[in-house]
C-alpha cells in the first residue's frame, strides 16, 4: 500500500532531501544539490520568494519504506502577469513503480486543484535560479552541480500518465579553443570602437554589491520572455547571491558598461563544482568544504551560470566581450571544456553564440505539462 505524506517536521524536511542522495548514490553520472540550500529553498521563513509563492512538500511510503517524493508550488506573481491558472512540480524522485509516480502527482494535483488551478507543469521551480527540466537525453552523462539528474523511467511515468512536453532545454559541451577565433575578435573590437562598451573585471568580492542589483535588473529584462520566468526581487536575488558569495571566482565574473558607466550586461562561469559535490553526497561537513574550495583552484572544466545582456544593447557584440576574455582566463588556467547548462532550443540567439566553438549536444531536459 502506498501513503503520501506531507513534509512538515524537520526530520520529514531532512527525509525528502536526502531521499534522491541515497537512491542516486552510486549512479556515476548523479551529482546531487547542496542539501542546504534544497532544505532553505523551501523554507517559508528564509526564502524571500514565498512572499508570492506557495510550496508543499510530499513524501511516499510504501511498506513503511520512504519510495519517492515531490514538491507542489503555485506562483502567483506568474499567474497573474500572464492570466494562467497554472500549478508546479518540482523535486520529484521515485522508484520504478508507475503507482508510486501517480500517487506523488495525484497528490500534488489535488493540491493545486483546491487552489483553483487548471493546469500543472514541471519539473520547474520557483524561479528560473532553480533546478528545472526532467532528463530525458544523457542519462550517461555527468550531471552539473546546478542542474537535476534522473533515470530515463521519469519521463515515461509521466507520458504513461498524460503528461506532453511543453518545452525542452538542450545542453552544450563547449571545447575550448588554444586562440581567441579570429571572429569574436573582431565582435568584441565593434563593441568597444562602435558601441563604447567596456568590459569590468573586478579584484574584490565586497565590490560585487555595487554592481549586481543593476546586473539583475537586466537579467530580468534579458529573460523577460523566456519560459515559465518572472522577475526576481531585490530580496530574492539577495537570497540567492548570498548562496553563491563565497565560491564565486573573480576571474569569471564579468560585468559590461555601457557609455554611460551603466551595466549593459553581465556573464557568470564557474569552475565545474560536480565531482567535489558528488564525493560530498551534498554535504559540505565535516570536509566538503575543503572538497569544493580544492575544486575552485584545481579544475579543467568550466560551468555556465550566467549570461545575460539588456534586450537595448543585444546583438552589438557584447558576447564578444565576454567571450574574448573568458577563452584567454580558460586557457590560462587550463579549461578543456565548458559546460553551456539548459538553454531552451528555440532560444536561437543564444544557439548562434557557439558557433565560433567546437560543441556537442549531450543532454536534453524537458518540462511537462497537463490540463486537470
Amino acid at each position: 500500500m502506498i501513503t503520501i505524506k506531507k513534509v512538515e517536521s524537520r526530520l520529514d524536511a531532512w527525509r525528502f532531501t536526502e531521499f534522491p542522495n541515497k537512491m542516486y548514490k552510486d549512479v556515476a553520472a548523479f551529482v546531487p544539490a547542496l542539501s542546504v540550500d534544497e532544505r532553505t529553498v523551501f523554507n517559508k521563513k528564509k526564502n524571500p520568494v514565498h512572499a508570492y509563492c506557495e510550496s508543499i512538500r510530499f513524501l511516499a511510503y510504501k511498506d513503511n519504506v520512504i519510495v519517492g517524493r515531490i514538491a507542489g508550488i503555485i506562483n502567483h506573481s506568474w499567474n497573474e502577469a500572464y492570466q494562467r491558472k497554472t500549478g508546479r512540480f518540482t523535486g520529484i524522485d521515485m522508484i520504478d513503480d508507475i503507482e508510486v509516480t501517480k500517487a506523488l502527482i495525484d497528490e500534488v494535483t489535488s493540491w493545486v486543484k483546491d487552489k483553483g488551478m487548471n493546469e500543472l507543469i514541471g519539473p520547474i521551480g520557483f524561479t528560473d535560479l532553480d533546478r528545472e527540466g526532467m532528463l530525458v537525453d544523457g542519462f550517461d552523462e555527468l550531471n552539473m552541480f546546478i542542474t537535476i539528474y534522473n533515470f530515463p523511467y521519469y519521463h515515461k511515468h509521466l507520458e504513461q500518465l498524460g503528461f506532453v512536453k511543453d518545452v525542452d532545454w538542450i545542453e552544450k559541451k563547449i571545447f575550448w579553443p588554444s586562440e581567441v577565433p579570429d571572429k569574436i575578435k573582431r565582435g568584441a573590437r565593434i563593441a568597444r570602437e562602435r558601441y563604447g562598451y567596456k568590459l569590468l573585471k573586478l579584484k574584490k568580492k565586497k565590490d560585487i554589491k555595487k554592481y549586481i542589483y543593476d546586473a539583475f535588473a537586466v537579467y530580468n529584462e534579458a529573460f523577460m520572455q523566456l519560459y515559465g520566468f518572472y522577475p526576481v526581487t531585490d530580496k530574492v536575488m539577495d537570497f540567492y547571491v548570498d548562496q553563491t558569495m563565497t565560491i564565486v571566482q573573480l576571474d569569471y565574473l564579468w560585468f559590461v558598461l555601457d557609455k554611460e558607466d551603466k551595466v549593459a550586461g553581465f556573464a557568470v562561469l564557474m569552475p565545474s563544482l560536480a565531482k567535489a559535490n558528488k564525493k560530498n553526497n551534498g554535504k559540505l561537513l565535516p570536509f566538503g568544504i575543503f572538497r569544493i574550495l580544492k575544486s575552485l583552484k584545481k579544475y579543467d572544466v568550466i560551468d555556465f551560470y550566467f549570461v545575460a545582456v539588456d534586450p537595448r544593447h543585444q546583438s552589438r557584440g557584447m558576447m564578444a566581450l565576454f567571450m574574448e576574455d573568458g577563452i584567454k582566463v580558460c586557457n590560462k588556467n587550463g579549461v578543456k571544456y565548458g559546460e553551456t547548462g539548459p538553454e531552451l532550443e528555440d532560444n536561437i540567439a543564444i544557439q548562434n553564440q557557439w558557433k565560433a566553438f567546437e560543441s556537442i549536444q549531450h543532454k536534453r531536459r524537458r518540462c511537462y505539462k497537463k490540463n486537470i
